[in-house]
């Protein structure tokens, strides 16, 4: 396999090159790139992982509350949900849940529908499909045996009869 080697410029080296407007590669002219005509250029085109949701425990939203409560003052609010990471609304939600006074409203919830227990006599209907195929399955074996045997016996007594 062959290496490619990545192109890196330093601006400050090179910034009696670069007059006017940069391209996305870093090269401001053709007459700039002639230096670099042979080297490959290779992007970094690694996807990141999937985002996750976040979960916020009902304590960390209790305590982001009173310190929102105690911003309040200060006008600092804004610096708080910064340094968080946060949107106004979510805070905003979080109240509205605190003054509803239901605990469950404060911890995060599973989403999507409820995970369904399978009936056991469901559970039983399915075992028992199961075992009949099973059967089944032996039977045919059995039968194809049976008819092989016969084939074998009705050989055997044709050649018994020439001999005799």
């Amino acid at each position: 396999m062959e290496k490619k080697e990545i192109m890196t410029m330093n601006i400050e080296q090179k910034g009696e090159e670069m007059e006017g407007a940069r391209r996305a590669t870093g090269i401001s002219s053709p007459d700039a790139s002639h230096k670099y005509r042979d080297i490959p250029i290779v992007f970094d085109t690694e996807v990141t992982e999937k985002a996750t949701r976040r979960r916020f425990t009902a304590e960390y939203k209790r305590r982001i509350i009173r310190e929102a409560d105690a911003c309040k003052e200060q006008k600092r609010i804004g610096a708080l949900l910064r340094r968080e990471g946060l949107y106004y609304s979510s805070l905003d939600t979080w109240r509205r849940q605190a003054e509803q006074g239901t605990l469950d409203a404060l911890s995060s919830k599973r989403r999507g529908p409820r995970a369904q227990r399978p009936d056991k006599s469901t559970r039983l209907i399915k075992e028992q499909e199961k075992e009949i195929l099973k059967l089944k399955a032996g039977l045919k074996k059995a039968e194809l045996i049976i008819e092989a045997q016969k084939k074998i016996t009705e050989i055997f007594q044709i050649e018994k009869q020439e001999e005799s």
